[in-house]
C-alpha cells in the first residue's frame, strides 16, 4: 500500500466532503475510488474511520492508503471446479479450501476466477473489471463453500442490488471455540478496518454487520453453530464470533491456528437467490468437505 498524509491548513478546504476533497487533493484517483476507500476504512480522519459524507474541518490529519497500480494479464487456467448450479446468467461453484477467489498481489494464478475464465470463455460479467469478471460476492481464502458467480452484466448488477438489500439468502456452517448458554442469538456490531494492521477487521464504529446464529450441537470445549447473514461484511462471521469469545476453530487471524487444520472451520452451504431472467428463486447447497465432516465425528465421539 501506498500511503499518503494530508492536513487541512487552509479554511478554504474546510467544509468539504472528504470523498470530494481527496479526488482534488490526489486527482489521479476517481471521487467514486474514495468513496469505496472510505468505506473499506483504507481513509482514516485522526486515527478514525469516517464516512463519505464527513466534512472536513481545520486542523484534519487525513491518512488515505492506495493499493498501486500493478498491470497484470490474468489468464484462463484448466483447473477444475464443482459446479453445483448453471444456467445462462450465474454459475454456482463449489469453492475448495485454499483457493483464493480473484488474482490480488501474491495470487496473480491457481484463483477461481482462473478457472472461470477457462470454463465460461468470455461469458464472466466485467463490471468489477479484469482481475474480478464475474464476481459479485467472495468468500475467504480457507472458507468452503458456495459462491455466485455472474455470467453478463445484466446479472451482475440484478445479484448486486439483492445482495444490497439483504435479500440473498446466505447461510454458513462452522465450529467454534467454547459452549454457547443460549440456543441462537444475533450480533449486531459494526465492523471496519483494524487501523494497526490493514489486513484485518474489528469491531469498530465501521459499518453495519449483523450476523444472526443458531447452535446445532455443543461438544467438550466446542460448537457446532449455524449462521446466517444479514450483511456481507469482510470477515464477518470470524470478526463476530472472536468478539463475542467464540472464534472460529483454526482460525489465524481472529483466533489461534490448529495444528494439521488450514484456517477457520467455515463453509457457505446454501445461497438463495431471484435468478435475474426468470425471476424464480434459486437455491443452492454445497456439501460439507470432508474435513469439516471428520471434525464433527470425532468431536460427536467425546460427548
Amino acid at each position: 500500500m501506498d500511503e499518503f498524509t494530508l492536513s487541512i491548513e487552509d479554511s478554504a478546504d474546510c467544509g468539504v466532503r472528504i470523498d470530494k476533497y481527496l479526488a482534488q487533493a490526489l486527482p489521479e484517483k476517481s471521487r467514486s475510488y474514495y468513496q469505496k476507500a472510505i468505506d473499506s476504512g483504507f481513509v482514516l480522519v485522526n486515527g478514525k474511520q469516517v464516512k463519505s459524507k464527513y466534512q472536513t474541518k481545520l486542523g484534519d490529519d487525513i491518512v488515505v492508503s492506495i493499493e498501486p497500480v500493478k498491470e497484470i494479464d490474468i489468464q484462463p487456467e484448466d483447473i477444475p471446479i464443482e459446479i453445483l448450479y448453471e444456467d445462462q446468467d450465474v454459475i454456482v461453484v463449489n469453492k475448495p479450501k485454499g483457493m483464493v477467489v480473484h488474482p490480488a498481489p501474491g495470487h496473480y494464478s491457481g484463483t477461481l476466477v482462473n478457472a472461470l475464465m477457462y470454463h465460461c470463455k468470455d461469458s464472466l460479467s466485467g463490471i468489477n473489471g479484469e482481475i474480478r469478471p464475474g464476481i459479485v460476492h467472495r468468500i475467504d481464502m480457507n472458507t468452503t463453500g458456495s459462491l455466485l458467480v455472474c455470467k453478463n452484466d445484466k446479472a451482475h448488477n440484478d445479484i448486486a442490488a439483492q445482495i444490497k438489500v439483504h435479500s440473498v439468502n446466505r447461510i454458513y456452517k462452522g465450529i467454534v471455540i467454547g459452549n454457547f448458554k443460549v440456543d441462537e442469538g444475533t450480533v449486531n456490531a459494526r465492523i471496519g478496518r483494524n487501523p494497526k494492521d490493514r489486513k484485518k477487521m474489528v469491531v469498530s464504529d465501521g459499518r453495519e454487520a449483523i450476523t444472526h446464529f443458531k447452535v446445532l450441537e455443543q461438544y467438550k470445549g466446542y460448537s457446532y453453530v449455524q449462521f446466517k447473514l444479514e450483511t456481507g461484511r469482510t470477515h464477518q462471521i470470524r470478526v463476530h464470533m472472536a468478539h463475542i469469545g467464540h472464534p472460529l476453530l483454526g482460525d489465524d487471524v481472529y483466533g489461534k491456528p490448529v495444528k494439521n487444520l488450514q484456517g477457520q472451520t467455515l463453509h457457505a452451504q446454501t445461497i438463495g437467490f431471484v435468478q435475474p431472467t426468470t425471476g424464480e428463486y434459486v437455491e443452492v447447497d454445497a456439501p460439507l468437505p470432508a474435513y469439516f465432516e471428520d471434525l464433527l465425528n470425532k468431536y460427536r465421539k467425546m460427548v
